[in-house]
């Protein structure tokens, strides 16, 4: 049983690095979709992994159309500010993709028009609306949510 998380075209190394340490502490699969904004091997990338990267289930992806390929058929929610319906409000599965977008753009917003049944959002103040939290946070948020949801498998 596993949770994916998929970070389309990251560029802030830190984030990455955090989320790694998430992944290895949960279970997950970190999904990286090039291109980067930094080599995996980016010292920010491992400090902030610290020593977790070899417990990391890591996939490196060379484009967003060959990740689509590959996991054709599979369930993927996206994390946008422009989902219609909270994160907390879908019911979550064993083996959905939790797709995030790069942190100055997101995710793309032609593949979120064709995909909004699975648009999901994470409440803010209208005055922050514009923007969105921190990319490691927002994945961190939306990922244990759906862990909980299926009773935190695996994990004491």
């Amino acid at each position: 049983m596993a949770l994916h998380v998929v970070f389309v075209e990251p560029e802030i190394p830190p984030n990455t690095g955090n989320i790694a340490r998430t992944c290895a502490a949960t279970n997950s699969v970190l999904h990286l979709v090039k291109p980067l904004g930094f080599s995996i091997d980016d010292r920010q990338v491992k400090r902030a992994g610290l020593d977790y990267w070899p417990y990391v289930k890591l996939e490196i992806h060379e484009s967003f159309e060959e990740f689509l390929e590959e996991y054709k058929g599979r369930r993927m929610w996206l994390s946008t500010t422009k989902g219609k319906q909270r994160y907390t409000d879908v019911k979550y599965q064993d083996e959905d993709m939790l797709l995030f977008g790069k942190e100055t753009a997101g995710l793309p917003r032609p593949f979120i028009s064709e995909h909004q049944d699975f648009a999901i959002r994470i409440p803010m103040s209208e005055d922050t609306r514009l923007r969105s939290f921190n990319l490691a946070n927002s994945a961190n948020i939306v990922l244990f949510e759906a862990l909980r949801q299926l009773d935190f498998p695996g994990l004491e």
